[in-house]
């Protein structure tokens, strides 16, 4: 399919497609299926992303990136997508993508060159922290229990977060807190820098979850006992935490639709490789009809998902929120990208399920997809909102109603 993507993007793109063929893909392909990917070859990588040109794309060059507009980025995003090696190489890999982006929007020049720079170049890493355990902000942010009280030229944070992606690994993690606790919390929350050496960051554990293959990211408990930064350590405007969470969250929600739709699109390839050399009961697997019906059901929903991606993205270039588009966006790829892992790995039968392909890992990965950056119902929520903001009752008009006859109806023809 072709889309209505720029040169600048189609040139970017295909050279990524060269990076993962020619790199990325061959280096997956020689690791043990399951095996963690050491940072050696992280660094191996990320020179190679560099060599094709294709490194931190949608960062400005100033810090480090290529200076692509966010629209011309993604279908870089997408062909990184295609393995979760890919990602990591072009330093399009998510907590770290959505928190350079937060750096350069709400970051001063000082909090930029600290933290954004060396966020580009790999040196550190980062992590988010915003969701909390029961009681406190979930899927309902409101609910957000962790406090931030000023002291003096300090902010004295308490708390308790989990579900920080690279929580364990983090140099900085970028806390949301209660800032003013009279107000509502979208108006009176905001956003610290936090060294995770910091006295009071309790590291409690890594959760045990679902997904991570090689790429083995960690979802941390954090504790935040008495945690003081200085007051430059404030990210951002005073008491907009959600704003500019926001700012972060509605690009980071399309990048991750980017990146599951490559990660779909290969596992469509893996089974439509497999099933064409494949044979059972009499002819290969790719000739039964039921077989490429679901294939083109998939291939047709994926579509789909790619063009809405890019209108939510032309939206937001044009200054647009684009908040229901982004919903959709995000609600409909997870599930579609979900459901094309799972035809791939039906398809390859016990191969499906062994780590000989990177089908097990994609589909360990993707379940998360529906939660992640706002769960299924939320994102649903948002857009139903939406569709019943203005009804148009007069549709209803010609109904008769109780003890109220339809007489300019009533006569005959």
């Amino acid at each position: 399919m072709r889309y209505n993507d720029s040169d600048r993007a189609r040139e970017v793109a295909e050279r990524a497609n060269d990076l993962m063929e020619e790199v990325v893909l061959p280096i997956e392909r020689e690791r043990a299926g399951g095996m963690a990917v050491s940072s050696g070859t992280v660094a191996e990588l990320r020179e190679a992303a560099r060599e094709y040109d294709v490194y931190a794309p949608q960062i400005p060059e100033e810090y480090g990136g290529m200076g692509l507009s966010f629209r011309d980025s993604l279908p870089a995003f997408e062909e990184a997508g295609r393995s979760l090696l890919g990602q990591v190489a072009m330093r399009v890999d998510a907590p770290d993508e959505g928190n350079m982006h937060l750096l350069e929007l709400a970051g001063d020049e000082l909090q930029k060159e600290t933290y954004l720079e060396p966020l580009v170049a790999g040196d550190i890493r980062s992590g988010f922290s915003m969701t909390e355990p029961m009681q406190g902000a979930g899927s309902d942010p409101k609910m957000i229990q962790t406090r931030a009280e000023r002291d003096g030229d300090e902010w004295v944070i308490d708390g308790h977060k989990w579900w920080t992606t690279q929580g364990v690994e983090a140099d900085v993690l970028i806390v949301l807190a209660r800032t003013d606790p009279d107000a509502h919390p979208y108006e009176g929350c905001s956003l610290f820098l936090v060294p995770a050496d910091a006295d009071g960051v309790d590291v409690i554990r890594d959760v045990p979850h679902m997904g991570g293959g090689g790429h083995g990211i960690s979802h941390a408990e954090i504790r935040y006992d008495n945690v003081r930064v200085p007051e430059e350590h404030l990210l951002g405007d005073l008491n907009q935490g959600f704003v500019h969470a926001q700012e972060r969250l509605g690009p980071a929600r399309l990048t991750h639709c980017m990146r599951y739709s490559g990660m779909a699109q290969r596992s469509l390839d893996i089974a439509k490789a497999y099933t064409s050399e494949r044979e059972g009961f009499d002819s290969a697997l790719s000739d039964k009809q039921s077989l490429r019906h679901r294939i083109a059901d998939a291939e047709t929903k994926l579509h789909m998902a790619r063009t809405g991606i890019r209108d939510a993205a032309d939206r937001i270039a044009a200054g647009d929120e684009a908040r229901v588009p982004v919903s959709m966006c995000k609600v409909f790829t997870a599930n579609v990208t979900q459901d094309a892992i799972d035809l791939a790995v039906q398809c390859c039968g016990a191969n499906g399920i062994g780590k000989d392909l990177p089908l097990s890992d994609f589909y360990e990965s993707v379940r998360q997809f529906r939660i992640v950056d706002g769960a299924d119902e939320v994102h649903r929520r948002v857009i139903a909102r939406a569709a019943f903001e203005d009804v148009p009752e007069e549709e209803l008009e010609p109904l008769t109603r109780f003890g109220d006859p339809n007489r300019e109806r009533s006569g005959g023809h």
